[in-house]
């Protein structure tokens, strides 16, 4: 990866010379050890490892329908539970996130993704305003999934929201399934981030009647 760029605003952009936008993201703390990295223009490409199963296999359908590059390297207190390492995936991933769109200038901003998942349906809207908000409307019907406490999935996303500056709103439509809904949910954040860290030509600065976000 080459080294971030600043623009005139002093702002760090990880924008490479291919026109790549990127963020990687190294966090230790006494409970976790990851390494995250993100490339925005990718192809889908995951390599995940997080101790987690189920985690590793929503983070790589995330990375999947988003299009997205996503490396994820974490060791965690696992032998306590996966909280710890769940949640501080989703802290990395938002500050990935955010460091890639920089000033977030260019970009869609707004987007939404309905995904089924057999008989499960979800919908998920994003926008990337700089303002941290989480919807989260997704009753689970069982509290594990293989050995994944369910509950982390929200978790997970009220990190991400916290750290990427994003409005994010996740409904259930109707489900039966926990791993069908969970699985739809992680599809369709991918689907939609994609749609809204795109850039828009007809932009000049940010989309907002203010001029700024």
């Amino acid at each position: 990866m080459l080294e971030p760029l600043v623009n005139d605003l002093g702002q760090e952009h990880n924008v490479t010379e291919s026109g790549m936008r990127k963020g990687k993201i190294q966090r230790r703390t006494r409970e976790t050890d990851i390494v995250l990295e993100i490339a925005l223009e990718g192809e889908g490409a995951a390599k995940i490892a997080t101790g987690v199963g189920f985690m590793d296999h929503m983070l790589t359908l995330f990375a999947v329908h988003g299009f997205f590059d996503l490396m994820v390297s974490a060791t965690g207190d696992i032998v306590v539970d996966d909280h710890h390492t769940v949640e501080d995936i989703g802290i990395c991933l938002g500050q990935a996130l955010k460091k890639s769109l920089g000033e977030m200038a260019g970009i869609q901003r707004y987007a939404h993704s309905y995904v089924p998942m057999d008989e499960a349906l979800v919908r998920v809207c994003v926008d990337f305003s700089n303002r941290s908000y989480l919807h989260f409307n997704v009753a689970l019907p069982d509290q594990k999934v293989g050995s994944f406490d369910t509950s982390l999935a929200k978790e997970f996303m009220r990190a991400l929201v916290l750290h990427s500056g994003m409005t994010l709103h996740v409904d259930l439509l109707h489900g039966e399934n926990t791993h069908h809904i969970i699985e739809a949910v992680f599809k369709a954040l991918g689907r939609a981030l994609a749609q809204a860290v795109q850039i828009d030509e007809r932009l000049q600065g940010h989309l907002s009647s203010k001029g700024t976000l």
